[in-house]
């Protein structure tokens, strides 16, 4: 069943193609339910909840879905507000604001690694959820260079390594708290209320069942992760990996970026600053995680150019129509959200089965494709 969730602000976009796609991806056991928010400058919007939240529960556009490492962002604007501030620059070494973090060979290792996937600290357990914040910052900097890593010079994907790092230098500069700094300077000016990088524990208790659960789809029976049963996964703070929110909210933290750093009056980011976040910083490198060559920016994803032939199975991408323009991020086998400048549209999407990561980059890119065709932008491919 597919419901609609909010009232639009203009004209309620037709998506009948990325509806039925996401339908039959039930169907087929991928996932149980989900959220897709699309919006178009000018033109109206759609925000659609499907399927169940978990069995026999109705998945509603109020759910908190998971983002996972579509987080991401997130802590890139953060750090982007700092640096307009005057607080940082962007090629700081870490240490120069975490100084324990210089040693291990790690001493060079800059912001712009970071923000780029080539500081070369993937390889580590940071001990989340169970460890505490400063254990976690302490293991990190204890950390040692990968063996023959040149900052700079190699990309890996690190999953949260690097993230922590940057929210360890937000609390550095701020005093607060990651957790509450991205509540007052991102999610509050924006009205996105349900939205946390790491949440108080008596909203974790206030929500109760409005906070999704992920299942782990890759079999013939979904199981259900813990994570959303744990109040470590949801009321700790992980930057780059547990953001919690309605996908018609996170929606918003893309439209303020399409409107140069701005919405409904309220101004996050200069349009420069958004232009050099959402710019190409990397490319041509093969990233080590990934296997992949893939475009990046200061945070986000970038479009890739291998998405142009149907054939390449370029992983967390956004289809072969998406302008070459568009930036966002993806969670891991459940989500995507970005911002197409060329054509004025936003996307936040997430679904609440992980089903192996081939079977998600299909559905994925299915949906993402859809969606274009829908909104009748599929004709010229990328621009």
């Amino acid at each position: 069943m597919t419901t609609s969730s909010t009232a639009p602000a203009a004209t309620t976009l037709a998506l009948p193609r990325a509806a039925a796609e996401i339908e039959r991806g039930i169907d087929a056991g991928l996932h149980l339910g989900g959220q897709l928010y699309v919006s178009r400058r000018g033109v109206g919007s759609a925000a659609l909840a499907f399927g169940e939240r978990a069995p026999g529960t109705a998945m509603t556009g109020d759910t908190l879905m998971i983002w996972l490492s579509s987080s991401k962002p997130v802590a890139a604007v953060a750090i982007a507000q700092l640096w307009e501030r005057g607080r940082l620059a962007l090629d700081d070494a870490i240490a120069r604001h975490v100084p324990e973090f210089g040693q291990g060979g790690k001493e060079n290792v800059t912001l712009r690694h970071a923000l780029t996937h080539t500081g070369g600290f993937r390889l580590l357990a940071t001990g989340w959820p169970e460890a505490s914040w400063e254990e976690i910052i302490a293991t990190i900097c204890r950390a040692r260079l990968e063996p023959r890593w040149v900052p700079g010079r190699k990309a890996g994907y690190h999953l949260t390594s690097s993230w922590f790092m940057l929210g360890e230098v937000v609390r550095r500069l701020d005093g607060r708290p990651f957790s509450r700094y991205v509540r007052e300077e991102i999610f509050e000016p924006l009205a996105m209320d349900d939205c946390w990088i790491g949440m108080p524990a008596e909203r974790f208790e206030a929500y109760g069942d409005r906070i999704g659960p992920m299942y782990d789809t890759s079999g013939e029976v979904p199981r259900p992760r813990s994570w959303h049963r744990r109040p470590e996964h949801v009321v700790g703070c992980s930057p780059g990996g547990n953001g919690h929110g309605p996908m018609r909210q996170l929606g918003r933290f893309y439209a303020m970026l399409l409107g140069g750093g701005e919405l409904d009056g309220r101004r996050l980011l200069r349009p420069q600053t958004v232009e050099a976040l959402t710019a190409v910083h990397r490319f041509g490198m093969m990233d080590l995680t990934f296997k992949h060559e893939l475009p990046w920016g200061l945070g986000f994803i970038i479009r890739s150019p291998h998405e142009d032939d149907a054939d390449q199975a370029v992983p967390y991408g956004y289809g072969r129509f998406a302008s070459r323009r568009t930036y966002g991020h993806s969670g891991a086998q459940s989500s995507t959200a970005f911002a197409d400048p060329e054509y004025g549209l936003v996307v936040a999407l997430a679904l609440n089965g992980q089903p192996g990561e081939a079977r998600h980059n299909a559905r994925m890119r299915r949906i993402t494709e859809a969606i274009y065709e829908d909104l009748g932008l599929a004709a010229g491919g990328a621009g």
